[in-house]
Formats: structure tokens, sequence, C-alpha cells
């Protein structure tokens, strides 16, 4: 039986079921690519506007989330376990990016005392964001599971980040915005 990482002894299955497991991972990764772009455009567009480091920075992060689907697709393009290893390594790659990101904007920002205006966008866009990728990486985690795959697990546990990321940025922007009533 697979552990939780998704690693572990490999389970025999059928040819069939193998195949409808990285049909479903790979469906799962080209939905993130599209939805990830959109949200990316928004998240930026919204962060800019309001001066909203977080917002830019899930913006980013829907960005380093497209990246780490493409290395899904190409590991399950060679079979359900070929490539896992430098894919493992890529998708690593994008948590020290997303980190270094945020760390750097976050100290440039305490520095210098910026303050982020309101996004009503942005509150929108990550409540619907929790909304549609919750279930997302649910079924990440449940197919790489259950194909016995280190990479869309891992992949998985990238959604589960820019799921807190959103519910932290949400967190931010509601305050913020509350924060503006209160004293406007």
């Amino acid at each position: 039986m697979p552990s939780a990482s998704g690693r572990g002894r490999r389970v025999a299955m059928t040819r069939p079921r193998e195949d409808q497991l990285v049909r479903r991972g790979l469906a799962l990764a080209w939905f993130i690519v599209v939805w990830d772009v959109i949200e990316g455009i928004i998240a930026v567009t919204a962060g800019l506007a309001a001066n909203s480091i977080a917002l830019v920075g899930f913006g980013i992060d829907s960005t380093i989330e497209v990246f780490a689907a493409s290395v899904v697709i190409w590991q399950l393009r060679g079979g359900a376990h070929a490539r896992e290893a430098p894919a493992l390594r890529m998708i690593a790659i994008t948590f020290f990016a997303l980190a270094g990101y945020v760390s750097f904007e976050s100290v440039r920002d305490l520095i210098g005392r910026e303050a982020p205006g309101e996004s009503l966008i942005g509150i929108v866009l990550n409540v619907i964001a929790l909304i549609v990728m919750i279930p997302v990486a649910l079924a990440q985690r449940r197919t790489g599971q259950q194909l016995n795959n280190p990479v869309l697990v891992a992949q998985s546990t990238e959604t589960w980040m820019s799921n807190a990321l959103s519910v932290t940025v949400l967190a931010g922007l509601g305050f913020n915005s509350r924060a503006r009533v209160v004293v406007g």
C-alpha cells in the first residue's frame, strides 16, 4: 500500500486502471494550468492596482503553480513513473522560488512601509480560488496516492500551499478593507 506521501512500495494495478489514473492526473494538471493563468493575471492586476504585495504574491504563486503543473504534465506524459527524480527536483525549486519571492517582497514592504489599498476583486478572487482549488488539491493527492506517483503528490502539496496563501491573502484583504471602513 502506498504511504500518504505517495512513496513506498508500488502496488500492482491493471494497465487500464493505471492509464485512467494518468489521464486523471493529466486532466487535473491541465486544469491547474488554465485556472492559474487566469487567476494570476487577475491577481497581479488587482494587486498592482491596490498596491497589495499579498495579492501580487498570490498572482506570482499562480505562475509558479503553472510551472509545477507543467512539470507534472511532462512527467506523466512519459509514463506513470517516468522522470520522477528530475520532476521532483523541479517542483522543489518552485517551493523555494515562492518562499524567496514572498520573503523578499515582505521585507521590502516592511522597510518601505508600504500601505496596501482595498481590493474587492482580490477578495472575490481568493474566495472563488478556495472554492475551486480545495477539491482540486484533494483530487490531486488522491490520484497521486492511488498511482503511487510522488510528483503528483508533491504538486498537490504545492496546491495546498497555494490554498493556504489564498486564506492569508483573503484575511489580509478583509482586515484591510474592514480597517478602512472603521477608520474612514
